[in-house]
């Protein structure tokens, strides 16, 4: 009889129905018989847009095994358990007496866990995370040491040279900390990237052939009496349109179990179809993934075929360990398969950054990267989530792969990467950027750079096209601070023994005269030699309350990552509500309210107890 085979094949079809979620129906659905995978097309992913893709989506996947598991017969009940043996009852000081206890898993002594009752008692609990998070896992995030630079003596060290970081991964990571009520480790916050997360509306260059204008202005300090900051902006030409080179781009996504919550996977889908979003039919993407194994969701796809890369993104599910070595290899395979000499080859990392599978070891992927980048295929690392984030590990990999580092805490700085100023990181413009500040001993004694504590270079790499330096895209800006004491001024190293040993400068003369000299050296994009530009660093002259916008949110900026890290240089007395009032002041035009939220910042900052765990 065939009416059993048609009955069961309807019941499974009703029974799939009623189970999966419905969703709208795609803009433009083709027919099987008109379907063209290679169409461009555009559209709401939904089962039915995606299927013809062959794409599962993991709703339609979960919604099968709930079916099989009703139509499965049940399982047999297990045996009854033996009964437990009586409790043994001693005295916690009595001779033998077992003195530890199980806590959540971990055997402690009894000792220990009194004292980290009291000790949670003493503490504020954080804040509870939002509905649909899991529990926070241990802590193991990893950050690259920061110890804050030293003084240097002009007489003994006058230059000093470092890499630009464009990156604004630490912003986002501290805000993620502070809205958690929790204050952030000290190596988390990278004074640089907190400050290179504003717009300072510099100057901008007139040509491509000279793609950076340098700006500069020398002002009281305002948490160190005595001393100045020189300020120093470095703005990027804005490409055209026109000038912008085909993307080659591949999505390298963790997929792995702790990718599985809302703030890491489901926010990385958000982000990658912001960028989808942006895609031009002249671009290609590419969509890998890599968990306990590695694999290719699609292959390099045109930009206008979005339905399709969109339907490859929701097919993504989190499961199983951490294989990002072997992802790595089958991602940069992807882009070499599309790679073309006039495009810009990039791949972009999706990850919490937590390999736990094969390869894990830091310096030898930051050779692979590095290796890889030789080729022209560069790298950016975007991070997720929290407890198990390495960011030691994906700042490691990004300044080898010439890439970016970027923390995504929320869909708002998801858009705020990946709209309008995901160009910024997109197309080059420089590459190995350097930057060298030479101070004039007759008018600065002492001198410190704040922040860029992992992107020091010596003297003599600024001149080698060999060093490795940072890389710069379309209308990015770069902005660095050193606090400096005039000569005269209250030093912070004392005077040596010996006359022979001793620094003596002799200031006075002209007060807008010579502090230092400022150069800059990069790489056009792809090119092995480098280009320099130069400018006179020049005392202006301006008051604290005269100081340019920029400058003054510049320090207040910068002030803020001092005061997070406890760093030593700043006078005791300079407290929260001199950062707040330097802030207000400095607000300035705020068309998007991120300085308006910086000032919240501040204020939550000011009320989070001090981290007295390592």
């Amino acid at each position: 009889m065939t009416y059993r085979p048609l009955t069961a094949a309807v019941t499974a079809i009703m029974a799939f129905s009623l189970t999966a979620p419905l969703a709208p129906l795609p803009v433009t659905v083709q027919s099987r018989a008109t379907f063209d995978p290679d169409k461009p097309v555009d559209g709401t992913v939904s089962a039915a847009a995606c299927r013809p893709y062959g794409f599962v989506l993991p709703e339609e996947r979960e919604a099968e095994r709930r079916m099989q598991s009703r139509m499965a017969p049940p399982p047999p009940a297990p045996p009854m358990p033996a009964p437990p043996p009586p409790p043994v009852v001693m005295s916690a000081h009595a001779p033998g007496a077992v003195e530890d206890v199980v806590v959540t898993g971990s055997r402690i002594r009894r000792s220990e866990a009194v004292a980290g009752a009291a000790a949670s008692v003493a503490s504020p609990a954080p804040r509870p995370l939002p509905p649909g998070f899991p529990p926070r896992p241990a802590d193991t995030e990893r950050y690259p040491d920061a110890t804050p630079n030293p003084v240097k003596r002009v007489a003994d060290e006058p230059v000093s040279t470092f890499s630009i970081d464009v990156d604004t991964a630490a912003y986002a990571n501290v805000r993620r900390f502070i809205d958690e009520g929790r204050r952030p480790p000290v190596d988390a916050v990278r004074i640089e990237e907190l400050v290179n997360y504003f717009d300072y509306g510099y100057a901008r260059p007139r040509s491509a052939a000279e793609p950076f204008a340098i700006t500069t202005a020398v002002v009281p300090s305002p948490w160190s009496p005595g001393r100045q900051i020189v300020h120093i902006g470095l703005q990027g030409y804005e490409l055209p349109e026109a000038e912008r080179r085909p993307l080659n781009v591949t999505f390298m996504v963790d997929v792995s179990g702790s990718m599985q919550s809302p703030d890491k996977l489901a926010l990385a889908q958000k982000s990658m179809n912001l960028i989808i979003d942006r895609l031009r039919p002249q671009d290609r993407v590419a969509i890998t993934f890599y968990a306990s194994d590695v694999g290719t969701a699609v292959g390099p796809t045109p930009g206008d075929q979005k339905l399709k890369l969109r339907c490859a993104v929701a097919a993504l599910n989190a499961g199983g360990s951490t294989a990002g070595a072997q992802g790595m290899v089958n991602a940069y395979q992807q882009a070499e398969a599309a790679f073309g000499p006039n495009k810009v080859n990039r791949i972009l990392m999706f990850t919490d950054g937590d390999f736990n599978v094969g390869l894990t070891d830091n310096q030898r992927l930051e050779d692979y990267v590095a290796a890889k980048r030789e080729t022209g295929i560069y790298l950016s690392v975007y991070g997720f989530g929290r407890g198990n984030y390495q960011d030691e590990r994906m700042q490691a990999i990004s300044q080898a792969g010439n890439g970016t580092a970027a923390y995504v805490d929320d869909l708002n700085e998801a858009r705020r990467l990946f709209g309008p100023a995901f160009d910024k990181g997109a197309f080059p413009i420089a590459d190995d950027v350097k930057i060298q500040v030479e101070f004039n001993p007759a008018r600065v004694s002492e001198y410190r750079l704040i922040g860029y504590e992992t992107r020091l270079l010596n003297e003599e790499d600024f001149n080698n096209d060999r060093i490795d330096a940072g890389e710069v895209g379309s209308g990015a800006s770069v902005t660095a601070l050193y606090e400096i004491t005039p000569v005269g001024g209250p030093s912070q190293i004392p005077e040596r023994r010996y006359p022979a040993n001793r620094s003596i400068g002799v200031g006075g003369g002209d007060p807008d005269g010579e502090v230092g000299f400022v150069q800059v050296r990069f790489k056009p994009p792809g090119g092995d030699t480098s280009r320099l530009i130069q400018r006179v660093l020049s005392n202006s002259g301006n008051a604290a309350g005269s100081a340019p916008e920029s400058t003054r949110w510049a320090l207040a900026v910068a002030a803020f990552g001092q005061k997070l890290r406890d760093d030593p240089w700043m006078d005791a007395g300079y407290g929260w509500d001199a950062v707040l009032n330097q802030a207000q002041g400095a607000r300035g035009d705020d068309p998007y309210g991120e300085r308006a939220a910086f000032v919240q910042m501040v204020r939550a900052a000011e009320r989070l107890p001090v981290q007295i765990r390592p």
